[in-house]
């Protein structure tokens, strides 16, 4: 008995070819990429943590996918053959009458032994048929092309009769008058909340698990793979596709509903949260839609809308195509719009039968995200790419803020949403929406100021930042006596902020004509409310007053802050010690802020490391490694001895790479950017006369790395007043990077095009010098590959700001929880790691392939330090020289590039 995956693999292995060994491979891999897949094999195996280091342009992704998809066959196929071991040895003859007395404990053993043997059999046996039924049912769409007609043929016809259908019905209904009596307008209904139940009265499961026996489906041995970026997982998913791999591996790409949705209505909210509610409230009206069908002789209620793309036969097609082919997101939003199928639940369908799951960091690592797409980690495999920031993209999955301004407008609406529908609420609705409406007086209360006024015009008697715990601030802002974790599922469970968002899209909006009785004239105070507060927060910003265009933009911000609000509540059900609540009181109420901070990274991933078999972090530059083991996985839980890291050196040969640390500036002046010392204008100048002597000798670009933007704008306006800029400007253009992140493209394309221009024989100019900085939008996933970035300099060490209240109560919370290492204090080991994690990421942008070559320049003597130079990349690291003198420094350098230029 073989699965589709176990006979595609074994073709993929022959097809591969006899050079690849145990790993089918699409070409002859590298020494290194062979190691980098044993190590994994051995890891997934033997059910380990891994650290997995892989520099860029060492083939990092297909690694992966050919080491742990080699791993899944081989275990797909022992599992089969211990199968069939199994039922060969148990299906035997029946258990004959027993020897011995009836009632003696051997024959009750074996008795019971007997049955359980059966039950395992029959349960094998079962296993069987539902596998066999799944593949031959891939196995049939994969080749049989009518199928596909079929299905699409009865989804027009369905169409059809609907459009017929709803015809009829508004020509039977335009004859008939609408009972004005009492009601409100037909489209109002909907913004109108349910009758709500709590968990203790209603066991019932949601209507998505009513109707779905699918989602009891085995789930089958599998990887999950997550990225950062939803273009980082499309380009894995075509590195898979391009794998020897890529026919027979059932894939599944998960995303959000903001990138998988096809219902244009709702695409056009635009924003995530809104899109969310939106969608859930649709499908909540599908269920109720049968109830209501079912009670025809009561009272009508107001059409709801269903979205059209929600048809679990539909659902279930796109299914069935999603595991035949592998598809990455684009593909799968086609065959949505093509099927009339959603994906974002179509997909989900897909996971049980996947072999690899590809979805985005926040649906894996948010415990309710995970929980709600459907995904078990029970004894799966998870793979986490790009995890260099991993810390910190759980911190911020977990953290959470909101503005007075946003405190203030979410309780003007609720109270105005309360004040229309009133009579029309239950209970339930009264008594949660009181207490929202408490929490968020009390939460301004704590910054200061006045719920009942305007934000913008109150200004904060106490500016500065205050730290609490979860407890304290709880207690000190009164709203210890409430059920934080009811309030939360209230807001989820009712769409409420779904419904007052629609609200305010009907009255908040100045340009919506209210009509003018008692009613409206209450109205009238939300949308003057809504504008005073607009026109405050430009006062704040100190932008003038929108134009037209943006009246939608507006109507967003103002019209959404409960949905804001929801993620800060969610945040403060954390347990007291692992977060901070962080107030921050600015000059005016409405610039004040409430912020959650999580301490401890750890607790959320606990879980992930508990439930799944096996974990691998991977990513180009993981250096230094401490941080992972101590604060991540040390602190989840995990035995050290599972832990095991993994590091490979480059492809490139080591002549192609100039690392050099430099102690001292061409006028010996030493090199120390500290912040006491790096606005010296000696200090500029020295790093002024570095930058133009390397620009004689360095063709093509430069890319100079600053620690900050202020630091890279004082230093420009220091060479621009000393004429320093216009000799730099005469070997090299100069380009700055932008702050705003969709200039960004621009200014790289003009760069690319400069040192083009400038490789041609006969000019005066080298190339160009791209002036960026560390933790920039050009400090990740952008390459400087070849001739753009044949250098690269880091100005002084990029330490974050040790004054950030955020930064020291994280330090006090390690030194508090942390032993010390190597007789350092945990907090300062902090201090030095996140520092050099940015360095480590900065200066790997140059080195992209094989055949490229760069020299790296660390402009500082601090970086000759043992403790900080052993934190750099082992592959950059062994070729470093740390040279004292500037002359002996530029001498490498110069002999390093004509030689490359020689050798071209």
């Amino acid at each position: 008995m073989e699965s589709g995956m176990e006979t595609g693999m074994r073709s993929a292995a022959a097809a591969a070819g006899p050079a690849c060994g145990r790993f089918p491979f699409p070409y002859t891999p590298y020494r290194i990429q062979e190691q980098f897949m044993e190590a994994l094999y051995g890891a997934l195996e033997d059910g380990r943590v891994g650290i997995f280091e892989s520099p860029t342009g060492t083939g990092k992704s297909l690694s992966l996918i050919c080491g742990a998809l080699s791993w899944l066959r081989d275990v797909e196929e022992k599992k089969r053959q211990e199968e069939a071991r199994l039922l060969q040895t148990l299906s035997p003859e029946e258990p004959g009458p027993p020897g011995s007395a009836a009632g003696e404990p051997d024959w009750v053993t074996a008795f019971v032994q007997k049955k359980e043997e059966r039950d395992k059999v029959d349960r094998l046996k079962e296993e069987q048929i539902r596998r066999k039924k799944r593949e031959d049912r891939l196995e049939k769409i994969r080749h049989n092309v009518q199928l596909k007609y079929a299905a699409k043929r009865k989804r027009s016809e369905e169409d059809e009769t609907k459009r017929l259908l709803q015809l009829s019905k508004e020509a039977l209904s335009q004859g008939a008058e609408a009972d004005v009596l009492d009601q409100l307008d037909h489209n109002e209904e909907e913004l109108i909340l349910a009758e709500y139940e709590s968990d203790e009265e209603k066991k019932v499961v949601s209507g998505l698990e009513e109707d779905d026996d699918n989602l009891e489906e085995e789930h089958v041995t599998k990887i999950y793979y997550c990225s950062r970026t939803h273009s980082q997982l499309s380009q894995f998913v075509r590195e898979v596709q391009k794998s020897p791999f890529g026919k027979d591996t059932r894939l599944v790409s998960l995303g959000s509903r903001q990138n998988l949705c096809v219902n244009e209505e709702v695409r056009r909210l635009g924003a995530l949260q809104l899109i969310n509610d939106r969608c859930m409230e649709m499908q909540k009206n599908k269920h109720e839609k049968k109830s209501d069908e079912e009670n025809e002789g009561k009272k009508r209620h107001a059409s709801h809308t269903v979205c059209p793309f929600y048809s679990y036969e539909q659902m279930q097609f796109l299914r069935d195509e999603v595991l035949v082919e592998v598809k990455d997101i684009e593909q799968l939003i086609s065959l949505g719009r093509e099927t009339k199928a959603c994906p974002y639940y179509g997909s989900r369908y897909a996971i049980p039968a996947a072999h690899l799951v590809v979805l985005p960091y926040q649906m894996l690592l948010h415990e309710p995200t995970r929980n709600a797409a459907g995904i078990k980690l029970k004894d799966q495999v998870v793979i986490i790419d790009e995890a260099h920031n991993l810390i910190d993209t759980i911190t911020c999955i977990h953290s959470a803020e909101v503005s007075g301004s946003q405190l203030c407008c979410a309780h003007s609406q609720l109270s105005q949403y309360l004040e229309r529908y009133r009579k029309r609420l239950k209970a339930k609705n009264l008594m949660y929406i009181k207490q929202i409406l408490y929490l968020l007086e009390r939460f301004v209360a704590m910054l200061g100021g006045n719920v009942n006024q305007n934000p913008a015009c109150q200004t904060v008697s106490q500016t500065g930042t205050v730290l609490r715990s979860i407890n304290d601030f709880l207690f000190q802002s009164q709203i210890d006596n409430i059920n934080l974790f009811k309030v939360q599922r209230y807001c989820e469970k009712s769409l409420i902020s779904r419904k007052l968002f629609g609200f305010v899209e009907r009255y908040g909006n100045p340009a919506t004509a209210v009509k003018n009785n008692k009613e409206n004239q209450k109205l009238a105070g939300l949308q003057n409310f809504l504008q005073s507060l607009q026109q405050g927060s430009d006062k704040e910003t100190g932008t003038p007053k929108s134009p037209p265009v943006e009246a939608e933009n507006y109507q967003l911000r103002a019209a959404s802050p409960l949905m804001q609000i929801e993620g800060f509540l969610s945040a403060l059900t954390n347990a007291n010690q692992d977060g901070r609540v962080i107030l921050n009181r600015q000059g005016t109420v409405g610039q004040s802020s409430l912020k959650f901070l999580l301490l401890n990274p750890a607790v959320h991933f606990a879980k992930v490391v508990e439930e799944c078999r096996a974990v691998i972090i991977a990513g180009g530059t993981m250096q230094p490694v401490a941080d992972f083991r101590e604060q991540l996985l040390s602190c989840a839980g995990v035995d050290p001895a599972r832990v095991l890291e993994f590091s490979c050196g480059h492809v490139i040969p080591p002549e192609n790479i100039l690392p050099i640390i430099l102690c001292n500036g061409p006028s010996n002046q030493q090199l120390e950017f500290t912040y006491q010392t790096r606005d010296l204008p000696q200090m500029m100048d020295e790093t002024g006369r570095i930058l133009c002597n390397l620009c004689n000798v360095i063709p093509g670009g430069v890319v100079c790395f600053f620690p900050s933007y202020e630091y890279e704008k004082q230093v420009y306006a220091h060479w621009e007043k000393t004429g320093l800029l216009t000799r730099l400007a005469a070997k090299k253009k100069i380009f700055q990077e932008p702050k705003k992140a969709n200039q960004v493209e621009q200014v790289l394309v003009e760069y690319a095009k400069c040192i083009k221009r400038c490789s041609q024989p006969g000019g005066q100019m080298t190339g160009a010098l791209l002036l960026s900085v560390v933790g920039g939008k050009m400090s990740e996933g952008i390459n400087f590959s070849d001739d753009l970035g044949r250098c690269v300099i880091m100005v002084g060490m990029p330490y974050p700001n040790i004054k950030s209240p955020e930064l020291q109560e994280k330090m006090a919370w390690l030194d508090k929880t942390m032993p010390r290492a190597a007789g350092q204090a945990p907090s300062r080991v902090l201090i030095e790691n996140l520092c050099m994690k940015a360095v480590n990421q900065s200066i790997g942008r140059a080195i992209r392939h094989q055949k490229d070559f760069a020299s790296i320049l660390l402009l500082d003597h601090r970086y000759a330090r043992p403790a900080i130079f052993n934190k750099l990349p082992q592959w950059i690291r062994e070729r470093t020289q740390v040279k004292p003198a500037f002359g002996s420094a530029f001498a490498e350098l110069r002999k390093f590039h004509r030689g490359k230029l020689d050798a071209l």
